[in-house]
């Protein structure tokens, strides 16, 4: 368990985060979302140990993160821009990576280069940025990490590859228990494989909530009537709503169960469902509490 309580860090004058608290169950994928500057890197930098709160504490599994050699050898970070060292090939890096990190496993080294197809003899410098993340994720997954924190880890990945990177990351979640934490602003992405969600603005935690939690609660729907029955809306919890013709488009928060019947209850002659996205649940979610979408999600 990844456990973030009270959280504070500034910059000089900067406000990066402020009294951010939540958790992080192991074994889940949880996705940190929200605008540039939001202070999601710096959240993610001071999970993996690399920067230090100024107040509040972060552990992992009851441990200090910060200067705990025992906690990182067990946690991987991967950072939106990936570093190698210069010269080095992927079985040099390997090497290196074998005698830091105790559960390297070189079984799945070898597995995994099957499967990217990379020459391991080869500078990492001299390959492509697409291919230089598929090395970032051959190397981080043969570490066999017990918690694996990814910032904008998709970038630069074809979509053959990203749905290859996915599935390794939902097996080790499912076979080790492995807890993963990632950042992105693709919120197509984030939804595929997270099964838990929060959101930053401004360096404070908006919204944290289990992905199908948020979805039972947000519902669309459209909606028509013979006659102008605009007013029985007035009855439900309506965050958005608008006229196409004759037809009304309407997001509802609350209870599926008696969003139905009180629309039944109007007698529409045309009453469906219609499929949700995540990024139209946190628009209408944010939009609900007050705050401009624009400068919220990017």
């Amino acid at each position: 368990m990844i456990e973030i309580n009270h959280v504070h860090k500034s910059f000089e004058k900067t406000e990066a985060l402020n009294d951010v608290t939540f958790q992080i169950q192991e074994g889940s994928i949880y996705g940190l979302l929200g605008s540039n500057g939001a202070g999601k890197t710096t959240l993610l930098r001071m999970m993996a140990g690399i920067i230090k709160q100024n107040t509040g504490d972060i552990h992992i599994e009851g441990q200090p993160i910060f200067e705990n050699l025992n906690v990182k050898s067990r946690l991987v970070f991967l950072p939106d821009a990936p570093f190698f060292f210069s010269q080095y090939t992927t079985k040099q890096m390997a090497k290196y990576f074998e005698n830091v990190y105790p559960n390297w496993s070189q079984e799945r080294y070898s597995h995994l280069q099957e499967l990217f197809q990379l020459d391991e003899n080869k500078k990492i410098s001299q390959f492509s940025k697409g291919m230089q993340r598929q090395v970032s994720f051959w190397l981080a997954m043969s570490i066999m990490p017990d918690v694996l924190i990814l910032d904008e880890p998709f970038d630069g990945l074809d979509a053959v590859v990203r749905r290859k990177v996915k599935n390794l990351i939902v097996q080790d979640v499912a076979d080790r228990s492995m807890t993963v934490v990632i950042s992105s602003h693709n919120l197509r992405e984030v939804e595929d494989i997270c099964d838990h969600i929060g959101i930053l603005h401004q360096g404070k935690l908006l919204l944290e909530r289990e992905l199908d939690d948020l979805k039972s609660d947000i519902h669309k729907v459209q909606v028509a009537f013979k006659g102008d029955q605009e007013e029985e809306f007035e009855k439900l919890n309506v965050l958005y709503k608008e006229k196409r013709g004759s037809v009304y488009l309407v997001i509802l928060r609350g209870e599926e169960e008696k969003i139905e019947r009180e629309i039944t209850a109007m007698h529409p002659v045309l009453y469906d469902r219609l499929p949700l996205t995540l990024e139209e649940i946190f628009i209408y979610e944010m939009g609900g509490a007050g705050y401009a979408i624009e400068n919220i999600m990017v």
